[in-house]
């Protein structure tokens, strides 16, 4: 029984000692017999117990999803800029909209981060990917911001300007 992904899981493995020499020698080998067939995983610290190898497998997989979403969906490395501290500038916006996207979603309802009615084919209980919460948060800012200047001691001026930046990003 193995805690993986936030959930106990059973798994069925072989675990032994081998000598590998890139690795530098001894390694722990462990073979996991998965539904689709048996995976194997290494460890140099040949005293690792399997449940720490297999957890940081785990762990490894969603900062590996982190770095694709970062790329694929905030458009980190695509900059085309012509100096590279502009480049390393341009990554860190990426970066940073990253990070405040997944801040923002964080406590919210999982409901209302994710609408699965236009792909009726995936899974209604997938949890929400990082395109679904940057969607919610685009959707929610600006009622957030139609919300903020309508408090009591608002101009005329400042309502008009709110509304005129509102009604050029619909355009």
């Amino acid at each position: 029984m193995f805690d993986l992904y936030g959930e106990k899981v059973t798994k069925r493995y072989k675990s032994f000692p081998a000598t590998w020499r890139p690795a530098g020698g001894r390694i722990r080998v462990v073979l996991v017999d998965e539904p689709t067939g048996w995976r194997a995983y290494f460890c140099t610290d040949v005293s690792a117990e399997v449940a720490d190898i297999l957890a940081t497998v785990a762990d490894r997989s969603s900062l590996e999803i982190t770095s694709r979403d970062c790329k694929e969906v905030v458009g980190a490395g695509q900059q085309q800029v012509r100096f590279i501290w502009a480049d390393v500038g341009a990554f860190h916006v990426c970066l940073r909209t990253f990070t405040r996207t997944e801040a923002w979603a964080r406590g919210r309802e999982e409901g209302d981060l994710a609408d699965r009615s236009n792909s009726p084919w995936g899974p209604p209980l997938r949890r929400p990917s990082h395109a679904d919460k940057r969607r919610a948060r685009r959707h929610a800012l600006p009622g957030e911001e139609i919300r903020a200047v309508l408090r009591p001691g608002a101009t005329e001026a400042e309502i008009q300007a709110t509304a005129e930046r509102l009604l050029s990003l619909a355009a």
